[in-house]
């Protein structure tokens, strides 16, 4: 049968239909005839090799000539154009084919040499274990026969000397022990140059020859040590249970032995030399730490610890005397440190007179509150400061540098003259080079003058006096002068050596007069430091700020503190991240006498910490971690360092002393160390107040919950709240005060103290009577008929009996009648009748005192 089954298939044909006709049939005899494009075949005919030289001769294509086999609308030159372009796209097929052809060659020839190499290469490593192996067996040969060579030479010598063989049956023996010994030294000889030998050798020879020898040896000895030669067959059990040959070594043991010759032979079996090292031990150590600085197994160590009785763990701490007996035991040596050498990775090294430099001065302005010293400053600095400060004075320590008319740089730092800033004046004397004393010509030497010169004297830093405010009318320099002299301060105008300058912040007068004396004064310190080493300085205020996290104001003291160093100071250490100069400008580096603010801290450090630049994070940690640890143990000491009797008193004494609970929080580390000094002054023996925490930064939820803890108020000074703190606040009914002025604190304080001292009571004597007569009256007692003799007698008031001028009764009065009516008081001269409550031991003749008591409130001075 066909394919098409008797159907007519659908095709192209020429016929009545004519060409490019096509005539479908449908079901139902429908038919439909479809008009189909008929399109040429392209037909490409090669060329012949005579006719394309003919036609390139005559300059005409083959096909130029033929419009039949040349495609319609196709003209001469754009058939000449694709044939050239098809002649150059098979020249670069041929070409591309061929640089092919080229490369894989190459990479091919590259491959070979490589599998070349690589094969000589394992083949000198196979010939050279093969001669070390050879050298090893031949090594291991030729002391087995020396070995055998002296035990046989001790057998003959032992025989001869006890006599106990014929000198027939020793004679064989000498010679035999002759060769034997012989045999040794020209063993050792062979197994030299059998080495050498085997090198040249090929494997498989020389593992036949190995062979023959291993079994002409045991043919010799005849197989007298059987554990060394390699089981024959299966072992039964005769074979087992007789003593004859003894047991023979199995395959698993030759091939061992063998296998640890070859390693012997290579170098790779021998034990490394154990290494004595010096371990450092501190005052206590972890096991596991212990064994890492020993480079031993923790499980080592604490099987030794085990062995002493001491039952530990790798987790567990020792004590130095006993990580001292471990080490010994491992053969160690213990090098004792304590935990304190960590601070000598600080350098101390002192440095060369070359390298010194010269370095602008540290002056450090000082005075009493409101005598002119920011504003002098801001003279000097063309700034305006003051303005910037809460009620006009100065609460923070600022450091600032000055550029003078003739070019030279000095550091200023201006420090509060508050009595509450003691101890930021004392930290700004202790890092200043010169101190400015600046005292009102209309206001004289003042309580914080005195003490200014106090810090001055005590820091050994010369001073310069600076009389302020002298355009005002009532001004009066001399009387400075001659105050100070009281303070064994005298000035140059009082023959003295101490440079005074009459200046006034307000109109510049004298400024350039006191600017040449800090210069003349620092030329005389001849202040030098060395730039090139590493930075070291004193932390003049420290803050928590909430964009730039902890900051800390530096004054550079030696060296150059540079972005990236990693520092430690006091009990943080951080990293440099920016330095910040005292116009806002961020700077790469800080030289001697420069302040700058630093970020980067892990925390805020106390002002008055130094900051020393170290090598590494690590070091960096470790200092900073012992350094918080020793302050722990400090604190704590000094808290257990009591008896019980000591503590039984302070307990009853902490019970008649009321306490007001309060919490700080303050804008920087200066401002909240001088509000708790200044806290811990107020109150007396009957009150006082209690600084439950202080810090940095804003109030958080965390001070809230403290707060509520000890129902405490929360005092802030230039700080606030964040708002889930404040919410906090609200919620659980924490007082939270907020503050910008010192002073407005400690008074807000005081009065809030003076709320919890009891009230004071005062008598005051209102009248007195006599008892006249004594009544019995039943259902009441004894009543006094009294007569008023002063005063007025009030049934209120408090009573007292008095006999002979004695007390013998105080207490209140039952009843108070006038005739025989209830009355609140009796006038003098009148008589009544009075009734002690619980008391009835009355006498014609006894005086009774009135008095009333009144209570009066007092208050902290």
């Amino acid at each position: 049968m066909s394919d098409t089954d008797g159907k007519k298939p659908l095709g192209l044909g020429g016929g009545a239909r004519g060409p490019g006709q096509v005539k479908q049939s449908f079901s139902h005899g429908r038919t439909k005839s479809v008009a189909v494009e008929v399109k040429r075949k392209r037909v490409v005919v090669p060329t012949k090799p005579g006719a394309a030289g003919a036609g390139a001769a005559s300059g005409n294509s083959p096909h130029l000539g033929d419009p039949s086999k040349r495609p319609a609308g196709i003209s001469d030159a754009e058939m000449e154009r694709r044939l050239a372009a098809l002649k150059a796209a098979k020249a670069r097929e041929t070409e591309d084919a061929a640089r092919r052809a080229e490369e894989e060659k190459a990479r091919e020839e590259e491959r070979q040499r490589r599998r070349e190499e690589m094969e000589a290469k394992e083949r000198e490593d196979r010939e050279r274990e093969a001669a070390l192996r050879a050298k090893a067996e031949e090594e291991e040969r030729a002391a087995r026969a020396a070995e055998e060579a002296k035990i046989a030479a001790a057998a003959a010598r032992k025989a001869e000397v006890l006599g106990t063989r014929p000198k027939s049956a020793a004679a064989p023996e000498q010679p035999a022990a002759k060769a034997a010994a012989a045999a040794a030294p020209a063993a050792a000889d062979d197994s030299a140059r059998g080495g050498a030998a085997a090198a040249r050798a090929p494997l498989a020879p020389r593992k036949a020859e190995r062979e023959r020898d291993e079994r002409a040896t045991d043919r010799d000895r005849g197989k007298v040590k059987g554990d060394e030669g390699r089981r024959a067959g299966k072992l039964t059990l005769s074979d087992a249970i007789s003593d004859e040959g003894g047991r023979q070594r199995s395959l698993a043991a030759m091939k061992r032995k063998q296998e640890k010759a070859r390693q012997k032979a290579m170098g790779f079996g021998q034990k490394a030399e154990k290494q004595v090292r010096d371990v450092q031990l501190p005052e206590t150590i972890v096991v596991s730490e212990l064994a890492n600085r020993m480079a031993e197994r923790a499980a080592d160590v604490v099987k030794v610890l085990m062995k002493m009785g001491m039952m530990v763990t790798m987790n567990q701490t020792i004590d130095a005397d006993t990580a001292e007996l471990v080490i010994e035991e491992f053969g160690h040596k213990a090098v004792r440190v304590s935990d304190s050498d960590v601070e000598q990775a600080i350098e101390t090294v002192a440095d060369k007179p070359e390298d010194l430099q010269s370095r602008p001065p540290i002056v450090t302005i000082m005075g009493h509150v409101d005598h002119g010293k920011t504003s002098l400053l801001d003279a000097i600095r063309k700034a305006n400061v003051v303005s910037g400060e809460a009620g006009g004075i100065t609460q923070h320590i600022g450091a600032y540098q000055v550029k003078t008319p003739n070019g030279a740089l000095v550091s200023f730092l201006d420090t509060p003259g508050h009595a509450a800033f003691t101890s930021m004046r004392a930290r700004g004397a202790q890092v200043t080079d010169i101190v400015v004393l600046v005292v009102a010509a209309d206001d004289a030497v003042m309580p914080q003058t005195v003490e200014a010169i106090a810090h001055a004297k005590a820091a050994k830093v010369p001073m310069i006096v600076a009389i302020n405010k002298c355009d005002k009318p009532d001004a009066n320099p001399q009387k400075v002068r001659t105050d100070l002299l009281q303070h064994e301060v005298v000035v140059e105008q009082m023959s003295g050596e101490v440079q005074d300058v009459e200046v006034s912040a307000k109109t510049g007068k004298g400024l350039d007069s006191l600017l040449e004396a800090i210069a003349l004064q620092a030329e005389i310190l001849e202040l030098k430091a060395n730039p090139a080493r590493s930075a070291m300085g004193a932390v003049i205020e420290a803050k928590l700020d909430v964009g730039r996290g902890p900051v800390a104001t530096v004054l550079v003291q030696n060296g150059t503190l540079r972005k990236g160093d990693i520092f430690v100071v006091g009990e943080k250490w951080g990293k440099v991240r920016a330095l910040i100069n005292d116009k806002g400008e961020t700077v790469a580096e800080a030289g001697p006498s420069v302040p700058v603010e630093v970020l980067g801290l892990n925390g805020t450090p106390e002002a008055g910490d130094v900051l020393n630049v170290v090598d590494t994070e690590a070091q960096a940690r470790e200092i900073a971690d012992y350094r918080e640890k020793a302050a722990k143990d400090k604190r704590a000491a000094a808290g257990a360092a009591t008896t019980l009797e000591q503590l039984m008193a302070k307990a009853k004494a902490d019970a008649d002393v009321a306490e007001l609970p309060v919490l700080v929080k303050a804008d920087v580390q200066g401002s909240a160390e001088a509000i708790v000094q200044a806290l811990e002054k107020v109150g007396n023996d009957e009150v006082r107040v209690r600084v439950l925490h202080y810090g940095v930064g804003a109030i958080t939820d965390t001070d809230v919950g403290l707060a509520e803890a000890s129902k405490a108020p929360i005092i802030g000074f230039n700080v606030r709240a964040n708002a889930t703190a404040r919410n906090a606040a609200q919620q659980k009914g924490v007082e939270i005060r907020y503050y910008s002025i010192i002073y407005d604190l400690i008074d807000d304080i005081k009065q809030a103290a003076s709320g919890l001292l009891k009230a004071e009571v005062r008598e005051n004597f209102i009248g007195y009577a006599r008892i006249q007569e004594v009544f019995r009256i039943t259902g009441i007692g004894n009543v006094a008929g009294c007569l008023v003799t002063e005063g007025v007698a009030r049934r209120s008031a408090g009573v007292r009996l008095l006999r002979d001028n004695v007390v013998i009764h105080e207490g209140t009065l039952k009843t108070l009648k006038r005739f025989k009516d209830e009355v609140k008081e009796v006038q003098s001269g009148q008589e009544c009748g009075m009734a002690f409550e619980r008391y009835e031991d009355i006498r014609a003749g006894d005086v009774i005192e009135i008095f009333e008591r009144e209570e009066v409130q007092r208050s902290l001075a």
